[in-house]
C-alpha cells in the first residue's frame, strides 16, 4: 500500500512530465466520455422499457395486417 509521501511524490512527477494544461484537457475529455456512456446508457433504458411495456413499434404489425 502506499503512503501519503509516495503519492505526492508520483503527483509531481506526474505533473512534470505532462504539465497541468495537458492534465486538465485529458480530465475533460474522461468526463465527456462519461457523460455520454451514461446518456447512452439511459436512452437504451428507455428505448428497451417501451418495447418491454408491449408498446408497438411501426414495424412490428399484429399478425393479422401482414
Amino acid at each position: 500500500m502506499l503512503g501519503s509521501w509516495e503519492w505526492i511524490i508520483i503527483l509531481v512527477i506526474v505533473l512534470l512530465l505532462f504539465g497541468v494544461g495537458r492534465i486538465s484537457q485529458v480530465m475533460a475529455e474522461l468526463g465527456r466520455g462519461v457523460r455520454a456512456f451514461r446518456e447512452g446508457l439511459q436512452g437504451d433504458d428507455d428505448t428497451s422499457g417501451s418495447a418491454a411495456a408491449g408498446t408497438r413499434t411501426d414495424d412490428a404489425k399484429p399478425d393479422a395486417e401482414k
